[in-house]
C-alpha cells in the first residue's frame, strides 16, 4: 500500500490508502468458507464473484445473521452442516458499489458515511484492483497525512450530574 500523499483533500485518491491484495470468494463456496476465510485472514467483507465477474459482496454481519440462533449453542455439528449447506450467493449483497483508484478519498468515504457501508471494491477496466475499507481510512487518519480541517470553537466540559 502506498502511503505518501499529503495535502489537499482532492489530491488524495483511494489508490494510495486501498488495499492491494482482495480476498475474494465465489457465488457457490459455502457461509462456512466465507466465515473461516474472514476469521483467518481478519476481514469484514469479501467481495463476491461469479465466472470472474464481480456479483456482489458478503459481509461478517451477512453471514452472521444467517447463522441459526444460539440457542443452538450445544449443537455444533448441526451448525456446520448447515454452514455447508448455504451459499454465499444466498446471504450476499447483490447490488455492490464499486469505486475506480483515481476517485478522491474524501469522495469514497462520503459514499461509505452516505450508505452506511464497510467497504468499497476498487475497480479498474473491469477488473478488481483493490478494496477502501473503514480500516484504511482509520490509517489514513492516524497517518497524520490527513486533510487540514478548519478549527471549531471548543466545547465547554460539562459538570458531571450530582444526585
Amino acid at each position: 500500500m502506498k502511503r505518501k500523499k499529503t495535502g489537499n483533500s482532492n489530491s488524495i485518491r483511494v489508490a494510495d490508502w486501498m488495499s492491494q491484495r482482495v480476498l475474494a470468494v465465489e457465488t457457490f463456496d459455502s457461509i462456512g468458507i466465507a466465515r473461516q476465510l474472514m476469521a483467518k485472514r481478519r476481514v469484514n467483507q469479501l467481495p463476491v464473484f461469479e465466472n470472474g465477474k464481480l456479483v456482489g459482496i458478503v459481509t461478517d454481519r451477512d453471514i452472521r445473521d444467517a447463522y441459526p440462533t444460539s440457542m443452538m449453542i450445544n449443537r455444533g455439528k448441526e451448525i456446520d452442516r448447515f454452514a455447508d449447506s448455504v451459499t454465499v450467493e444466498e446471504v450476499m449483497s447483490h447490488d455492490v458499489m464499486v469505486v475506480r483508484p483515481d476517485m478522491s478519498l474524501t469522495a469514497a468515504v462520503s459514499l461509505l458515511r452516505r450508505h452506511r457501508i464497510g467497504s468499497l471494491p476498487v475497480m479498474k477496466n473491469g477488473k478488481l484492483v483493490g478494496i477502501i475499507t473503514r480500516s484504511n481510512i482509520l490509517d489514513f487518519v492516524l497517518s497524520g497525512a490527513g486533510i487540514k480541517l478548519p478549527k471549531r470553537k471548543a466545547l465547554k466540559p460539562r459538570a458531571a450530574n450530582k444526585k
